[in-house]
């Protein structure tokens, strides 16, 4: 059986959070990205809001002229970050739910329901040369939606998963499983993220059809412990081992 490499995507937002909350240059987002790229990283995740509330749009300048790592540029579907998706090209764009009045990102974006919205701006982002990705929940109908809508890649929100324990936890990671299972059977490029940490990334890490995971909140505030360099290499050698010990019960 073929193994399959797991990526791991750091989202630099909350250094944004920290640098804006005092309104200077200092802790900046960007020098983030490169520590990132040096301690393992595969990719830079950062989220342009409407409101500004962490990355800027001066971020999102640098950030593509600066670092060597693939930019995801996670986004709301308006006109003004498409716009902004087309003048930069980064990587890849994930289009995500967006509400002004939220802490964080709450839920997966419903493609089925907003799929005549959506088209639109996954088609633009393609031609753009954008690899889109879609952040939805691990639920069938959204993802043959997702194909239906033309999007190469989803993202499946673990954050109910994070967020529950015991037998609740094991129900939402067969969720998980099976829509990464899914993923594999039409077509889709599966990757996950949203609440993950030391303590609970290992069995999503496991999943093998699991291409990327993207973590941010977590590792940003472990870093101010333990610094951001080895906050990522232990992420990175927890998921590393678990994915092996998930492919070598598979191969046995």
């Amino acid at each position: 059986m073929m193994k399959r490499v797991l990526r791991l995507g750091v989202n630099i937002d909350h250094v944004a959070t920290i640098r804006n909350a005092r309104g200077g240059p200092d802790p900046d987002p960007v020098r983030a990205a490169k520590l990132a790229a040096k301690a393992g990283a595969d990719g830079i995740t950062a989220h342009l809001r409407e409101d500004r509330r962490h990355i800027t749009d001066s971020d999102i300048t640098r950030l593509v002229s600066e670092i060597d790592l693939p930019l995801n540029f996670e986004m709301a579907a308006t006109v003004e970050m498409l716009d902004i998706a087309q003048r930069h090209r980064p990587h890849a764009a994930c289009l995500v739910p967006e509400k002004r009045e939220e802490r964080t990102t709450e839920g997966g974006l419903d493609v089925v329901g907003g799929f005549d919205r959506l088209k639109p701006f996954v088609d633009a982002l393609g031609e753009a040369g954008c690899r889109v990705s879609l952040f939805i929940e691990p639920a069938l109908a959204q993802l043959d939606a997702a194909v239906a809508i033309g999007a190469p890649v989803v993202e499946l929100h673990t954050g109910r998963y994070a967020n529950l324990e015991g037998a609740a936890r094991e129900a939402e990671l067969g969720r998980l499983r099976d829509a990464a299972a899914h993923c594999d059977a039409v077509g889709l490029e599966c990757h996950a993220g949203h609440g993950l940490t030391f303590d609970n990334v290992a069995p999503v890490a496991a999943i093998p059809l699991v291409m990327e995971l993207n973590i941010g909140h977590f590792l940003i505030g472990e870093a101010i412990f333990g610094g951001l360099d080895s906050t990522i290499k232990r992420m990175r050698a927890l998921m590393d081992k678990s994915r092996a010990a998930a492919q070598g019960e598979q191969s046995a």
